[in-house]
């Protein structure tokens, strides 16, 4: 069972570069968006074989989610439950048979982590949120989850030590949900690959030069370590910023 998570920067936009087809290449069974940056009705968009839940932010033309699926799940739930922080389109969970997929857009820093308090917030609450599906059966979460964890993880962590994303809180908040029980996938089949990156800025070349982050994550519960078959990261997909990242369990 293959799965995809991207965000896209605004589905709309890489609509016109080649998203169809990039969606069809990459033949997911659960195709997992963040950013969609659109309201309800904005684009038409339907693929044959897939049903599509969409998570909107309140705020026009601002974060979002949504997922496509082969497979029909028992529940759809949107948001975390609480009220604070459902607002902004960031939670799409979707319980199947055997383990419950979460899709999320973990929020921001922002420049002068003028957001880090929230942000600390969020990860409390959000962490509690997947330890609490946990509890009933093995979760697969991913999406940008706005850090990199460790140094590997960037191309430039000294000169970026303080900026929003590669801060030493949020890098333990990582650190925090992992030790709870769960397993970065990507880490678990590459442990030591470096330049191994999801993100670039749109300035100075990054992407060229592959000066990057890594902050597109699959984390599955340690449980479900013996069905990862692999974790791949498809830098050669564009149209975003981002690029697309694969799992791929039993």
């Amino acid at each position: 069972m293959k799965f995809i998570s991207w965000n896209v920067n605004g589905l709309r936009a890489v609509v016109g570069k080649d998203f169809s087809e990039s969606f069809a290449a990459l033949d997911a069974d659960f195709f997992c968006l963040q950013e969609t940056k659109m309201q309800a009705g904005q684009l038409d968009i339907e693929f044959p074989g897939y049903s599509s839940y969409w998570n909107y932010a309140e705020k026009k033309g601002y974060s979002g989610t949504a997922v496509f699926a082969r497979h029909t799940p028992l529940e759809v739930t949107y948001g975390i439950g609480i009220e604070e922080h459902d607002h902004e389109g960031r939670v799409i969970t979707l319980e199947m048979p055997d383990f419950y997929l979460v899709n999320v857009y973990t929020p921001n820093s922002q420049e002068e982590l003028r957001r880090l308090d929230y942000r600390m917030k969020w990860e409390e609450d959000f962490r509690s949120y997947l330890l609490a599906l946990d509890q009933k059966k093995p979760v697969i979460v991913c999406g940008d989850m706005n850090v990199a964890h460790e140094e590997i993880d960037l191309k430039n962590p000294k000169s970026n030590r303080r900026n929003a994303g590669f801060t030493d809180e949020e890098r333990e908040k990582m650190t925090k949900l992992l030790a709870s029980g769960f397993t970065d996938t990507f880490r678990h089949f590459h442990p030591d690959l470096e330049g191994a990156y999801s993100w670039w800025s749109y300035r100075f070349r990054a992407r060229e030069k592959n000066a990057g982050w890594r902050i597109d994550y699959f984390l599955t519960s340690q449980r479900m370590d013996d069905r990862l078959v692999s974790a791949t990261i498809h830098n050669e997909v564009f149209g975003s910023d981002h690029c697309p990242v694969e799992l791929v369990i039993d």
